[in-house]
Formats: structure tokens, sequence, C-alpha cells
């Protein structure tokens, strides 16, 4: 015969989280070995943490420091709160969150920790269970923990955000030294973005500074907008004409790129002398490169766009 399985509610198991769960898991910890991939041992109950103290605390397999914070209801902030302050204020490198009921909202925050933090976070969900008239045994479940995954993700977000930094810094930079050589940009903003802008007289028409990790352009971004791949070509080939005129006034060759698979049209000068990646102590170089060029472009073309037989 084969009896079903029983949930059975967590109070008429443990009744009260501190003075039963947390010491049967002292007594039991092995328990958790079974769910995470960790070798857990010598449990404490009430370690001091400060001015509070942590349900359990434990060693793995490499003598690291392991919190444990049971809750045996739905999860709230106040317990996730509590879980990040017992990690650090213990030093630990390791915390397990045991819930009985884990909210979507907790869950996400979890996983945040494991992708954002060199620590490493288990949301664990327990059960009480029984088979038949069974003494009643526990269920524990993995709800998120540490992966290689997470890691990698954590690692690229915190790529991103410092990329994000360092070029609203080199903007930052780069606007402040071209405030006494031009007033061209002198509306803009420093960005987080690897280009920033403004418009060259007729619309759709923008002098951009752009910028890589270890490159630069200054340009004239010809986009008119959807629909309009045609005239930005007929703009386009109408600076082309006076190419000679308009390279000679800017003192050096420049790169002319139709870009026929694509809808915008520029006229770019690029620099290899570096970019946002590069030593700090070269940017006041590569930003005065950059202002210079930018300054020379709008000599260059200034005079022909003012002639363009297209609206402002």
């Amino acid at each position: 015969m084969i009896e079903k399985l029983q949930r059975i509610k967590l109070r008429e198991v443990w009744k009260h989280e501190a003075h039963d769960f947390t010491q049967w898991l002292e007594e039991n910890i092995d328990v958790l070995n079974d769910v995470i991939d960790l070798n857990l041992s010598n449990a404490e109950r009430e370690k001091a943490a400060g001015a509070f103290s942590v349900d359990l605390v434990a060693e793995d397999d490499m003598g690291n420091t392991v919190v444990i914070e049971n809750q045996l209801e739905k999860s709230n902030h106040d317990h996730l709160g509590k879980v990040i302050t017992y990690l650090t204020a213990i030093g630990a490198k390791v915390a397990i969150w045991i819930v009985a009921d884990p909210r979507p909202e907790h869950v996400g925050a979890i996983a945040w920790l494991n992708e954002s933090s060199s620590a490493s976070f288990y949301l664990l969900k327990v059960e009480a269970i029984k088979i038949g008239d069974s003494s009643p045994a526990p269920l524990l479940t993995l709800i998120v923990g540490p992966s290689d995954e997470g890691q990698e993700i954590g690692k690229k977000k915190k790529e991103i955000a410092e990329r994000h930094i360092l070029r609203q810094e080199f903007w930052k930079g780069l606007l402040e030294r071209a405030k006494a050589k031009t007033k061209l940009h002198t509306g803009i903003s420093p960005s987080q973005y690897n280009w920033i802008g403004t418009g060259a007289g007729k619309s759709g028409l923008g002098y951009n500074y752009a910028l890589t990790q270890h490159a630069s352009t200054v340009e004239l971004y010809i986009d008119r907008g959807k629909e309009c791949k045609e005239e930005n070509e007929k703009i386009f080939d109408a600076l082309h004409k006076h190419r000679q005129e308009i390279e000679e006034s800017f003192g050096e060759s420049l790169e002319w790129e139709r870009l026929d698979t694509k809808r915008a049209c520029r006229i770019v000068k690029r620099f290899s002398i570096g970019g946002y990646r590069d030593d700090e102590d070269k940017w006041p170089q590569i930003q005065e490169k950059m202002i210079e060029a930018m300054v020379k472009l709008e000599k260059a073309l200034g005079s022909h766009i003012a002639k363009l037989k297209i609206g402002a």
C-alpha cells in the first residue's frame, strides 16, 4: 500500500521558533548538508552580533563562519535586514535564511545579493511532512542560492556600472575644458553613454563626441529620422562635393561614411590615443585632442551646413 505524503503545520511540530526549531536544527545541522553544497558543523545558538544575537552560527568544512536565520512564517524585510546585519557584524561569508513561505521579492533580493556581493546567500523553504501515521519529518527546499551564472551576471553588472561612472567622469572633464575654447556644447550635461552631442544648426544634424575603451572620435552625424535614408544620403552627398575644401579647412583628412546599409551617415575623425579605460592621467590629453578637432570640424563644416537646402 502506498501512502500519501501529508504536509503539517509547522507550529504543530515546532511550537516555538527559537526554543524548538532552532534547538532542533542545532542538533541536526547535517540536514542542511543534504540541501545545499556545504558541509556544516559546530552549530551554536544565540551567538552575539553586536546588540543582536544570531539564531545559529556554524562552520563549513573550510572553517568559514556561516550565519543561519530561522523564520517559521512568511519572509519579511525585518528578517532580511537581520541576515545582512548578522553577516557583516560577525564577518561571515555565508548566510542561510530558512523561512516557511518565501515572498517573490525576497527571492529576488537574495538572488541580487548573490550577484552583487562577495558573500554567498541561501534562501531555504522549510515544511513539515509525514506519511500515514509516521512521525513528522522536515522538508527543506533550496529556493535560491549562489551559482556560477549568478556570479558572472554580477560581474557583468559591476562592469557596466563602472563603465557608466568612468564615461560620465570623462565627459564632465571634457565639457569643462571645452568651455574655454567653444560654446558648441555648453548646454550639454555629462552622460553615462558613449557619446554626447549637440545640434549643428539643421534638424537631424549633430556634432558628436564619441568614446570607446581605448579610442575616441568627433563627428558630424546625419540622421533626419525614420524613413529619411534617402534624404540623409542627399545631405551627405551635398557635403561630400566639397570634401577637398572641407578637409583643407580642417587641416587633415576625414572619414566620409555614407553607411549605405544603415539609415544615418557621418563624417568622422578618429583618434587612437586612448579612451575612458586608459589611465585617467591621460584623459586631459585625450580631451584636448577631441576638443581641438571638434572646433576645427565645426569651422570646416559650418558654412556648408548653413547652405544646405533643408529645413532648419
